[in-house]
Order: C-alpha cells, then structure tokens, then sequence
C-alpha cells in the first residue's frame, strides 16, 4: 500500500493507494465496526484479510467462521447486542447467507453485508459481474423484506458508502448492503479517509444487553398468529416506503441536453461515461443517469429525465436485471433498451457506442 501526498488548498491531503476492498475495511473500522464474521471466497478475500489484520488494533473481533451461514448467524448475534457489525462474501456466499440475512430484516436488526460480485449462477467464475442485482434489490431470501442496498463506482466511494451504511442501518434498524461488483473491489485508486467517522451514535434501547434492571427484550422473527405477522410485515413496509421517499440517490452526468440516456452503475457506469464522452465528439446527444441506491431505485430522478429524453439504455454486466426497474420507472412513456455482456466479460466503451449509434440511427433492434 503506498501512501500519496496531494496539495489542497495550502494542506497536506493525505492518500493512500488502495485497492476497494481493503478501502472498504478501513472505512468500516473507522466507521465503529468492531465486529467481523465472514468465511473466505474471491474476489472478496481482502475485507477479511485486511479486518484479521487491522480490527483487532482496535479493540474489535475478526472471526473466520467455518461456513458462510455461520458467519451471518454470527452477525446477528452481534446485531442483537447493539453491536456495529459487518460481514463480507461474494455471489454463491451471499446465497447462502441468505436465510440469516432474511432473519436479520425480518428481526430489524442494523448490519452491513458486502457483496463483491463474481460470475454465476452457481459457482460460475471469479471475474466481476453484475448478476446479483435481482438478489441485492428484491430480497434473495424468504418472505417480504428489502435491504438497503448502495452501488459504489470509486475505491473513494466504497469508502464512503461503507461509513454511511453502518448510519443507515442504525437509523432503519435494516440490513445495508454494499453492492460492488470484482472489478471495484480489486482496482486500485487513491482514496482519502478524512471525512470518514464513526456517525451518530443512535440509542439502541431494544439491544439485548443484559436485562439487570430492566425488563428483557426479546429479539424473534417467529410469529404463530397470522394477523401478527401481517402487522409486523406491514411495519416493514411502511419503513421500506420511508427509505424509497428519503434514500434514492444517483449521478447525472452530462444530461443538460441528452436525449439518450443510458443507465448503468458501478463499474460499468464509468465505462458508459467514456461512451458518452465519445458519443458526444460525434456530436450524439447522450447522458447518463448513475444509479447509486439500487433499493430504493432512484426512480424520481429517472422520471424527471422523461420530459427531455427520445430513449433509454440500460447497461449492465449481466442477462439484464436492472433494466427491468428501469422499465417499471419509465411505464412506458420512452422505449428502453439493453445491452449487457456476462459471465465475466466486461462492456468496453465502443461496444457500447456502437449501441448508442444505432439508437439515434432509429433502430431497435438492440432491445
């Protein structure tokens, strides 16, 4: 890791070459996580790697569990004590995290899960990929429930998104979870930690702490009256309408006057800005919208585009999953089209030009 030292306005700006993955462990220590669980698969290896490292200097536990599913059910353990608390995997991991992280939702319990996107479905490859979205933003697991889920394009941005999601997920008392795909997490860029801290400290009166002199609380998702799960379900919900109303974030770039739009986040999402930047030297009117909160979907900021746009075009590294939220923002007002590479492939900017250029041609074959 090398350290880089930038000039700010007659200050030392301090930076250090890191890769997403270790960005994302030191932002979570320093964002008051001081427990880990997490059990080892590429192309996450380095949160854990760096967290066995570094979280014990302060005071925290690491803890390789002996299965994912242990880990997650670690991580509620911790969560229901009032704990900071993360765990990390990739893809097939996240799948069998997905019971616990269901418990976890359904118990209102604050945590960050990480997911470092590979290749699927099954064990698939170790190369990035962008197929966990379906997973990610309608709930892998059992039953109505959402997470909170936030998509990084920087190794800065990993960074930060990682500190707010431990704030996020204390002040919804919700799962956060960070979803990047291989590529963020192995890169490489300067990243700075100065305006990363450990947030508001939010009362956790319900944490299960010791009940000398108090009454116990009781931390369950198991309801045998069915009206009382209906009613619990419909707290949920009302919550998941509170984050669609506060928490939809996205980048607008070069969108003054585009009349396509492509939409695409995370890795790709740079890609389709080098596209944009090539569609406009060839004087093509085209902009992006980076989604950065993929649940809530930042439909709101989708929709006040309509009015200016001809057309949508999703971009994604997979069979195409995002588009279909996309789809649903639009209802059909503009048409929305796809391209997508999968399985490990990553879009390269003239792949994507090349879309682009057949759209303002007017024709739809690439839908």
């Amino acid at each position: 890791m090398r350290v880089i030292v930038f000039i700010k306005r007659g200050a030392l700006l301090m930076k250090r070459l890191m890769t997403g993955n270790e960005a994302i462990a030191e932002a979570a220590i320093r964002a008051g996580c001081r427990y880990f669980f997490a059990y080892p698969i590429t192309p996450q290896n380095e949160i854990p790697e760096y967290m066995a490292l570094h979280l014990p200097e302060h005071g925290g536990v690491f803890l390789q569990a002996e299965s994912e599913i242990a880990a997650i059910n670690m991580v509620y353990g911790a969560a229901g004590a009032g704990a900071r608390v993360m765990t990390s995997s990739s893809s097939p991991g996240i799948s069998l995290k997905m019971e616990g992280i269901s418990y976890i939702a359904a118990a209102e319990l604050p945590c960050v899960i990480v997911n470092v996107m590979r290749g699927g479905p099954g064990l698939g490859g170790i190369q990035p990929s962008q197929s966990d979205y379906f997973q990610a933003v309608k709930g892998g697991g059992h039953g109505d429930y959402r997470l909170l889920v936030l998509a990084p394009a920087s190794v800065q941005e990993a960074a930060g998104l990682t500190a707010e999601a431990f704030v996020l997920a204390d002040y919804y008392r919700n799962p956060v979870l960070i979803l990047a795909d291989g590529i963020i997490g192995q890169m490489m860029e300067p990243v700075t930690f100065e305006d990363i801290k450990p947030g508001e400290n939010i009362a956790k009166p319900w944490a299960t702490t010791g009940a000398r002199g108090r009454e116990p609380n009781i931390i369950n998702s198991l309801y045998l009256d069915p009206e009382e799960l209906e009613e619990h379900n419909r707290k949920l919900f009302r919550k998941y309408e509170e984050m669609k109303e506060s928490e939809q974030r996205a980048e607008l770039y070069r969108m003054e006057d585009a009349e396509l739009v492509l939409v695409a986040y995370g890795t790709t999402a740079r890609i389709a800005m080098t596209a944009v930047d090539m569609a406009r030297e060839k004087g093509l009117k085209a902009g992006l919208v980076r989604p950065i909160s993929l649940f809530p979907f930042p439909e709101r900021i989708i929709r006040s585009t309509i009015r200016q746009s001809s057309a949508y075009l999703a971009v994604e590294m997979s069979m195409g999953q995002m588009v279909e939220d996309l789809r649903l923002a639009v209802n059909g007002e503009r048409p929305v089209y796809f391209y997508g590479r999968t399985g490990g492939v990553v879009p390269t900017a003239e792949e994507i030009l090349e879309r682009i250029e057949i759209l303002a041609g007017g024709y739809e074959g690439c839908a």
